[in-house]
């Protein structure tokens, strides 16, 4: 019996080193990330915001998007989902999760798309600034794409973080641009 016993044990613990599972690269939770930046431009609050406060009006001041679009629910309501479409070609579908127009900002989740982001929520805001003019301040907070403890390139922390915030200065560059031509 003790015979029997012996390689049946050495089996117990030598068959979690070769199964399948073993191979399979180990998922972790990706860091929490964030993202802040902020512009001053020399306009006034409304005027910014008159330029921004359309959720569906994305592509009239971010030069990375083509085309956008509602595609459930009712623009500058909550829960109205926007499809943007990309000068590249690519698309990321967007959902509203707050707008306050006395307030100057919306917030919104990213729901899939072409971005090495996961869990994304962003808020963007217009705020009195010096003289008259304005201070958009554009955040969000995400997780890479991949789960995996050794993430691919292209999917890690430094890719993701350094992407949004490539985004975020196009963006607010571009509005600062519109903002003061008028």
């Amino acid at each position: 019996m003790k015979k029997i016993l012996t390689p049946m044990f050495a089996l117990l613990l030598v068959l979690p080193l070769i199964s399948p599972a073993a191979k399979t690269p180990k998922e972790t939770k990706p860091a929490k990330l964030t993202v802040t930046q902020a512009i001053e431009i020399n306009a006034s609050p409304d005027t910014v915001w008159d330029k921004i406060k359309d959720f569906n009006g994305l592509n009239t001041w971010h030069p990375a998007v083509a085309k956008s679009q509602i595609v459930s629910g009712k623009n500058n309501q909550k829960d109205a989902v926007r499809l943007l479409t990309l000068r590249d070609g690519g698309t990321i579908k967007e959902k509203l999760l707050r707008y306050n127009n006395k307030g100057r900002s919306f917030k919104y989740s990213i729901i899939e798309g072409v971005l090495p982001v996961s869990h994304y929520v962003s808020t963007i805001k217009v705020k009195p600034g010096k003289d008259g003019g304005s201070v958009v301040e554009w955040f969000g907070k995400f997780q890479r794409k991949s789960p995996l403890a050794g993430p691919p390139a292209g999917e890690d922390d430094a890719t993701a973080t350094n992407t949004i915030n490539a985004v975020y200065k196009a963006g607010l560059e571009n509005l600062k641009k519109l903002a003061a031509s008028g």
